[in-house]
């Protein structure tokens, strides 16, 4: 008889604690790119640091996405649980309903709020350290690959064409994988690829071949108007001294649905892990306080939240 008192007692625990552990799950959804690019992989680093730094209390899935715009557009129709990643400059867009959102203006758009920047992705133009070329002028007569289709690809045709060098530059037509080869087999003098620094391919690349990655005048970099950037001496081997060039912020948002303790348990155990992570990770050694300038639109209750108590001033479109 005793030993059924015990079995009841003990059901009726169990029953009464299995609901407040499943309370103190926190389970997200984060939306990052392809899973073949190097965003994807930040995305599963960030779910690992969050499960990590919450004792298991933060739970994120990672969901492949085809680009950032779908990741903005699901905003829409997702709920509370929904981190997303894109370009700040899309989100704007997208609450003024203009270019890619054009007559698909939503008031949900006017909800998204931001959490936290992740690595910019840095546009790199990287030339055989033994060819000679030391600026864009050097360029010309040249083969650079761009590689199809990618941001870095119309990015790096763009600033060839402001940079006076529209035909002038032999452009590879092969797609950027086979960038490190083909420069270590000498059929390309250089390529451009943009993705946050250090690039993989541009590591490679230096290790095996040895790179310069050409910097952008300030006149330069304020043509292009993107975001100016400085990859530090030593990011790369060979690399002596810092390397200007331009960079598109991209930021971690979720929506106002999501509740004020998630947005600032999420933030906060970012910036606890970011150290951590960049153990492992050195792109994520790119990522600082600095970054949040970046942030053109407003910043989610509960992140700002985190920032009072961490001291980051935030602008008052920011709040």
């Amino acid at each position: 008889m005793k030993i059924g008192i015990r079995a009841v007692i003990a059901a009726l625990l169990g029953a009464s604690l299995t609901p407040g552990s499943a309370a103190a799950e926190t389970r997200v959804t984060y939306k990052s790119a392809k899973s073949t690019s190097s965003y994807y992989q930040m995305a599963v680093q960030i779910a690992e640091a969050m499960k990590a730094g919450s004792d298991g209390d933060i739970i994120v899935t990672v969901e492949e996405s085809q680009g950032s715009v779908q990741n903005v557009m699901q905003a829409r129709v997702r709920g509370g649980d929904y981190v997303f990643t894109t370009p700040p400059v899309l989100v704007r867009l997208a609450q003024g309903g203009k270019a890619m959102f054009k007559g698909k203006n939503d008031p949900k758009f006017k909800e998204i709020r931001a959490l936290f920047p992740i690595p910019s992705l840095t546009m790199h133009f990287v030339v055989r350290a033994d060819s000679g070329v030391t600026d864009f002028a050097g360029l010309e007569g040249r083969k650079i690959l761009l590689g199809k289709g990618s941001f870095g690809a119309r990015e790096g045709k763009k600033y060839l064409n402001l940079f006076g060098l529209e035909g002038k530059v032999d452009l590879a037509d092969v797609e950027l994988s086979n960038a490190v080869p083909a420069l270590k087999n000498r059929q390309i003098d250089g390529f451009v690829t943009a993705g946050s620094f250090p690039a993989p391919n541009v590591i490679e690349a230096a290790a095996s071949t040895g790179v310069r990655v050409l910097s952008l005048s300030d006149d330069q970099i304020a043509r292009t108007k993107r975001t100016k950037l400085v990859i530090p001496a030593g990011t790369y081997a060979g690399q002596d001294t810092p390397v200007m060039t331009t960079s598109l912020p991209v930021v971690a948002y979720a929506t106002t649905a999501m509740d004020s303790k998630t947005a600032y348990r999420l933030t906060k155990t970012y910036w606890d892990q970011k150290a951590a992570m960049g153990k492992n990770a050195r792109w994520w050694n790119g990522v600082n306080a600095g970054l949040m300038a970046n942030i053109t639109g407003k910043i989610h209750q509960g992140a700002q939240r985190y920032y009072a108590e961490a001291g980051i001033a935030l602008t008052e479109a920011q709040k």
